[in-house]
């Protein structure tokens, strides 16, 4: 297929963008790499070289099959001449719910549900920006995009189990002015590493005991989760019940809380789950290999749906999955 993916990012997303622009990344990789024509629409010159047969742009595209929007304002709808489009949507806010067409594609099901909507996918991850370890330090890790976010997060729960259990949490997160929660942080026993990516990242993912991610908010996915558990460090996650969590994370892989005690009886139980069993889940569940293949069964099917002369007489009926033949090129399953 001919695909144009437009971003709103500098590339690569990984030096500090928000986790959606990295997700539009890591679709991009894995859908040239089985062979289909990729252009990758972003406002800015790339600081890395893009993924061989990536073609940056700063233009539209319009001799295309499906095109793909991500982080556009919520009430604009763009230009596409007439070819089918898709736009991801990533965050809950509510602000979006007017705006909402058959062809937005949402995270995960309860994200998709939040909205009345039903079409989703799981967002995926490249497993070589992380790091595996099976042998796990001692700390447990808690991460925030920004630090204004703690309590949201469930800094709360946090904050409880070290005064309780004197448990060592190392807090990652972004804030302008760091020195007030340095402080914070190191009255209540916590060592704080200021925002984190890259190598650094994942050297603190692939170390820790366990993920805490007791949040209070309905998460839409909650990659952090992904990218600990499943992000093929092989960290297991204490979470919570809120959102998207249960969807993502099976029982022998997490610890799901909705009480203190929960999470008080998980952090005695970090030992029972297998770091090679994370990884394995991970790689098969939320690769972005995977998300590649699950977003070409919504790129056919927009494309069958809005009648595009290109596929009209060689596309039939889609299912969610594909096979790996139609990952290559070929007409779905």
């Amino acid at each position: 297929m001919k695909i144009h993916l437009v971003s709103t990012h500098q590339y690569p997303a990984r030096r500090g963008a928000v986790a959606a622009a990295r997700v539009s990344d890591w679709l991009a990789k894995g859908l040239v790499e089985p062979g289909h024509d990729v252009s990758y629409e972003l406002p800015y010159a790339s600081a890395d070289p893009l993924p061989a047969g990536v073609q940056l742009t700063q233009e539209r595209r319009f001799d295309v099959d499906v095109m793909w929007f991500n982080g556009l304002p919520a009430g604009r709808f763009p230009q596409t001449h007439g070819v089918s489009w898709l736009r991801a949507l990533h965050s809950a806010e509510k602000r979006f719910a007017p705006f909402i067409r058959d062809n937005w594609v949402f995270v995960s099901a309860s994200h998709a549900a939040l909205f009345g909507q039903q079409r989703y996918v799981h967002n995926g991850i490249d497993p070589a920006e992380l790091l595996y370890r099976e042998a796990k330090d001692g700390y447990f890790l808690f991460i925030v995009a920004d630090l204004l976010q703690l309590e949201a997060k469930g800094f709360k729960i946090v904050r409880e189990l070290v005064r309780r259990f004197g448990i060592h949490v190392v807090v990652a997160g972004a804030i302008s002015d760091p020195a007030p929660y340095e402080r914070m942080f190191a009255e209540e026993g916590m060592g704080y590493v200021g925002h984190v990516s890259g190598h650094t990242k994942a050297e603190l993912l692939a170390g820790a005991r366990a993920l805490l991610f007791p949040t209070q908010a309905d998460e839409t996915f909650g990659l952090v989760v992904a990218e600990t558990l499943m992000l093929m460090s092989g960290t297991p996650v204490i979470y919570s019940d809120r959102g998207a969590c249960q969807e993502l994370v099976p029982p022998e892989f997490g610890f799901v809380c909705s009480n203190f005690d929960e999470y008080a009886a998980a952090l005695r139980q970090t030992h029972t789950i297998s770091p090679l069993a994370c990884r394995i889940f991970a790689l098969e569940h939320y690769h972005y290999l995977r998300m590649a293949r699950d977003y070409l069964v919504e790129f056919k099917r927009e494309v069958v749906r809005e009648g595009s002369p290109a596929y009209r007489a060689t596309l039939g009926q889609c299912s969610r999955w594909v096979s790996s033949e139609a990952l290559r090129g070929g007409n779905s399953r």
